[in-house]
């Protein structure tokens, strides 16, 4: 059975049944096709003119298709876990926890652009492998779940202004004026809440002679108190991905999630639409 004929609310109309999807279901339903193997629903819920950006995958609908085929093939079954789903305008993101045909756990935050049409016509992603605990026995996904029906715009603006002012350095001196003093939780696998906890985090980094660079941000997107940030910079020295999520309340920045992902050199990338 088709998942569209599981998943998602009907209504009656004219005699007929009508299935009402918001994107939200429908990237959900997208993702979930890795499990399902269900690629008739695939090739629907994708424009002809899909465009990939994660780099180990060919672009177009036809190409993200055949990866569906692929994996229900494997001997393995690929797991798919949704935790959090978001949405801003025309584009949607997810944060998810995958295991491709057996290859280990990955948290990934997914961004999907639609078209006027309702199709998903874009495809961003950032993937880093599970990992344990961090300092503070947080972990790459867990915190706080609800979402605050607030002003998305002043969340917009408090993240873009804080990767901005902090993460980019415009204006490092900003720094304490974004978080209610030492509150801010903290889901990144290698620092521990607190402010305290990211100088800290920062210090042993330096002492290595590492250094953690943003030069540039894509976009933030924005739903409710929840606020997702787009860079680009380097680690080490190594061309890197960086996908940022932050919970505000009350103007100020309280949890964050992240993932970071090297940039694979150019000569490996199964399509040519960058990263970004």
């Amino acid at each position: 059975m088709s998942i569209f004929k599981t998943l998602f609310n009907k209504k009656t109309k004219n005699n007929k049944e009508e299935i009402i999807m918001t994107n939200k279901d429908k990237a959900i339903a997208l993702i979930n096709t890795f499990v399902t193997g269900d690629t008739e629903a695939a090739k629907n819920l994708l424009a002809e003119g899909y465009i990939q950006h994660n780099l180990a995958y060919g672009t177009g609908r036809d190409a993200f298709v055949g990866s569906v085929a692929y994996l229900a093939s494997a001997p393995v079954k690929t797991t798919v876990q949704n935790i959090r789903a978001f949405a801003d305008g025309d584009k949607v993101f997810l944060q998810t926890v995958y295991n491709f045909a057996g290859a280990g756990e990955q948290v990934a935050f997914d961004i999907f652009r639609f078209d006027a049409d309702g199709k998903i016509v874009e495809h961003w992603d950032n993937l880093a492998a599970k990992a344990e605990p961090n300092p503070s026995g947080r972990t790459q996904i867990d915190g706080t779940m609800e979402k605050q029906l607030v002003d998305s715009e002043a969340t917009r603006k408090v993240v873009s202004d804080f990767v901005g002012d902090v993460l980019r350095g415009e204006n490092p001196d900003k720094l304490t004026s974004y978080f209610d003093g030492d509150t801010y939780i903290q889901h990144n696998t290698g620092i521990a809440d607190g402010l305290s906890g990211l100088g800290a985090a920062l210090t042993a980094l330096a002492e290595q002679g590492i250094q953690m660079i943003y030069d540039k941000t894509y976009m933030v997107l924005a739903d409710g108190n929840y606020g997702l940030a787009v860079s680009e910079g380097t680690f080490g020295g190594a061309p890197t991905s960086y996908y940022d999520l932050f919970r505000v309340e009350n103007g100020k920045i309280t949890e964050h999630w992240d993932v970071m992902e090297t940039i694979a050199e150019e000569s490996t990338w199964q399509n040519q639409n960058g990263k970004f």
